[in-house]
């Protein structure tokens, strides 16, 4: 693979990664109980890591890293906004959409792993998914737990 795919594989991982991080962020100012904030606010920051270290591999293969995010995490983290607000920042919405949010990652990721990659990028890219992966299927965890104590 040349190195202008590898840096767009690369930028594309960056922009998920940075949606994430926001995202997160968004869920952790929503959310209304500590232990969820205090996770979101974790996820938030493990996300802006991946971002710090996929954009060194940018420039390690000469290419500028992604500055934002995509228009899809932007639209995501205002539904997350609106659901929360129309919902009195019901946490189970929020993780509803926090796993959408993960569920998106983890594809992308999962798709970057099927481009020919340098073997010290793949393993640097297969760590990140695993992550992503942990991080989805936490959240949908969180999410099935409220669904069960929500009261019906």
């Amino acid at each position: 693979m040349d190195r202008d795919r590898i840096i767009n594989v690369l930028n594309g991982l960056i922009e998920i990664s940075r949606d994430g991080a926001e995202g997160f962020k968004t869920c952790a100012e929503d959310a209304d109980d500590q232990a969820l904030k205090l996770y979101f606010e974790n996820r938030a920051q493990s996300c802006k890591q991946a971002v710090r270290d996929l954009s060194t591999e940018v420039r390690h293969y000469g290419g500028d890293p992604d500055t934002g995010g995509t228009v899809t995490g932007t639209l995501h983290r205002a539904w997350v906004d609106l659901k929360a607000a129309i919902t009195s920042r019901d946490n189970l919405s929020v993780l509803e959409e926090c796993e959408r949010g993960e569920a998106a990652a983890v594809l992308a990721y999962e798709n970057a792993l099927r481009a020919e990659l340098p073997a010290e990028l793949r393993a640097l890219i297969d760590l990140q998914c695993d992550g992503a992966k942990r991080n989805h299927d936490r959240v949908r965890q969180l999410r099935d737990t409220a669904r069960h104590a929500k009261p019906t």
